[in-house]
């Protein structure tokens, strides 16, 4: 798990830093990806961008990995610190989040949010 777990860790941080690009070169061409804003899932990288895109034009998320953990059927459960504000730097959210990944070959194939 641990490389896996590295990976997922470079990803926040990319994600952080708004660098797209990397964080989708991550991502399994027809990764499944939660849609936090609006509901479901967004599919491939193609999805992903778009669904960034406009999430980063309305909020300014940043999301901090706080704990690792292995789930029962391989999957890795983080835990995360996640705070957004909207483009006028004004706080919307401040919780804690479980997010749940697949990574097959070292590439993320899947990514679900926790429900509470």
């Amino acid at each position: 798990m641990s490389s896996e777990v590295e990976l997922l860790k470079h990803v926040y941080e990319r994600f952080n830093a708004r660098d797209m690009e990397t964080v989708l070169a991550a991502m399994h061409e027809d990764v499944v990806w939660a849609n936090g804003m609006e509901g479901g899932h967004v599919h491939g990288r193609d999805g992903v961008r778009s669904y960034w895109t406009r999430q980063w034009a309305i909020v300014d998320p940043h999301v901090d990995p706080v704990g690792f953990s292995a789930g029962p059927k391989g999957e890795i459960i983080v835990e995360v610190h996640q705070v957004v504000h909207d483009l006028a730097g004004r706080l919307l959210v401040d919780q804690s989040v479980g997010h749940i990944f697949r990574v097959e070959n070292g590439q993320i194939k899947r990514f679900d949010i926790r429900d509470s």
